[in-house]
């Protein structure tokens, strides 16, 4: 009985908020409170057989805590989160990393200060600088000619760029880059550091980095103030669950405290919550014997992949750069494009996460006991539906364009726009942020130059088929711009 007892209590504290949930639905509770399906048991829900997630989402009550004034099991749940990552402070989000990116951006700058940032940043980040006003200093990258597809910041060029702007707000960084490659800052947050700038890093496919070795460096240990993960993205959270850390001297907390208050849903999801609560708790368990079984289990699965003639498992050669165990990208050998590809697979029942021109992007499952061999019989069916196609158009890189906004923000919502075609936009500056989708990162930007590099591309992809938010499709393509 006593022994019980003891891993009852452990229990209760590795997990506090989902085990108050668990508690709170054993007392078969009456709601007369919001949400509307009634702890799941309305009628309508009950009819349609829905899972019983519906009777851990429920509201502020007695015991439950409040995510926006924590004093109970959610702030021990984010004391746990703190302590299992290395950080000063840790807070969920429950509206994806997108609000930990815009709370974060604008408790560190206002309207017409110089921020850095790398320029393949996702689009929430250029969403937060917009509604700061910000004026952004961009950081030149390095490309991978095989993947067609930007990695990260140049290093060198880069520190040259922080020595010119000594007066940024901060520096605003992403690592891993959505295709798993990972770069060694330490550097670059030493050099920010010195003249006291803060450092953001946006690690949203990273929250596993916590693990170690074999996966790539966290961003906390390498001496970034601010890291923001999709905990939803790797680890076993709910959809818009994620993680915003802070370990720093020279930012307050209190401002992104704030912003976090204003950004965030006033009715926050607890069954969001409760993921986030299980997820840290699931990464803290992952030790070394399920770390090395689940790399055998990949490289395994990689050597039958290899053995496919119709597909080739693409690697960057830049050794500057270190891949992701869980992402793993794919080309045909038969001429598809990244698009077709995706479509053969979906006709096996395999959904990929991502396909650009030439490649699919497949996120492998941090779980030792997944069934890859079993799933590689479909990946191996549907390489053999690829036979030999010509292709008219075959990009080769994204353009690696060290453009400038040069106005802030706030200047540019004083300006007029109009819709030009797209074919005559050379030298205009672009009025949106043009954003093949996914991954979200933008390939022009709001107040930048437009150059025939960017036209020529954007018209390639679209040849392609890419999905490209806020270019419009009419009898020839459009762009709104400034004028």
């Amino acid at each position: 009985m006593l022994l019980n007892r003891i891993k009852e209590a452990l229990k209760m504290k590795e997990m506090p908020l989902v085990n108050a949930l668990q508690q709170f639905v054993k007392k078969e509770p009456i709601s007369f409170h919001v949400p509307g399906h009634k702890n799941g048991k309305h009628s309508f829900i009950q009819e349609l057989g829905m899972p019983n997630l519906l009777q851990f989402d429920v509201t502020e009550l007695n015991g439950l805590d409040d995510l926006h004034y924590p004093t109970e099991v959610i702030k021990e749940a984010e004391e746990l989160l703190s302590t299992a990552y290395g950080s000063d402070e840790s807070y969920f989000l429950v509206n994806g990393s997108t609000v930990g990116n815009l709370a974060s951006i604008l408790a560190l700058c206002a309207e017409n200060d110089e921020v850095i940032v790398q320029r393949n940043c996702h689009k929430s980040i250029f969403h937060g600088l917009s509604l700061a006003g910000a004026k952004p200093i961009f950081l030149p990258l390095d490309i991978d000619q095989e993947l067609g597809q930007p990695l990260g910041v140049n290093i060198d060029q880069s520190n040259e760029i922080i020595k010119k702007y000594p007066n940024a707000k901060a520096v605003i960084l992403t690592n891993p880059n959505y295709y798993g490659m990972s770069q060694d800052l330490d550097g670059l947050i030493n050099l920010a550091h010195t003249l006291d700038i803060p450092v953001m890093i946006d690690e949203a496919h990273g929250a596993h980095f916590t693990i170690g070795e074999p996966f790539p460096r966290d961003a906390l240990s390498m001496g970034a103030d601010i890291v923001i993960q999709s905990a939803h993205k790797t680890l076993p959270a709910m959809t818009m669950g994620s993680y915003l850390h802070i370990k720093s001297s020279i930012i307050c907390s209190d401002k992104i405290k704030e912003m976090l208050r204003m950004l965030q849903s006033s009715s926050p999801s607890y069954p969001i919550m409760a993921s986030l609560d299980y997820s840290r708790s699931f990464v803290e368990s992952f030790g070394s014997d399920k770390v090395i079984e689940l790399k055998n289990q990949i490289h395994s699965f990689m050597n039958l992949i290899h053995e496919l003639p119709a597909l080739q498992i693409v690697e960057t050669k830049n050794l500057l750069y270190k891949q992701d165990l869980l992402k793993l990208i794919l080309k045909s050998t038969e001429g598809h494009t990244g698009k077709q590809l995706q479509a053969v697979f979906e006709e096996e029942d395999i959904y990929v996460e991502l396909s650009d021109w030439a490649h699919v992007l497949l996120i492998l499952p941090l779980d030792e006991k997944w069934k890859f061999e079993e799933h590689f019989k479909r990946i191996k069916n549907a390489s053999e539906r690829l036979t030999r196609i010509d292709q008219k158009y075959y990009p080769t890189s994204v353009p690696n364009i060290n453009s400038a906004v040069s106005h802030s923000y706030a200047s540019l919502k004083r300006m007029k726009k109009t819709v030009i075609n797209l074919i005559e936009a050379t030298g205009k500056i672009s009025a949106e942020n043009i954003v093949p989708y996914p991954p979200g990162v933008p390939v022009l930007l709001q107040g930048e130059t437009i150059t025939k590099e960017h036209i020529e591309y954007i018209v390639e992809i679209h040849q392609y088929g890419l999905t490209i938010h806020n270019l419009i499709e009419k009898e020839e393509l459009q762009i709104e711009v400034y004028i």
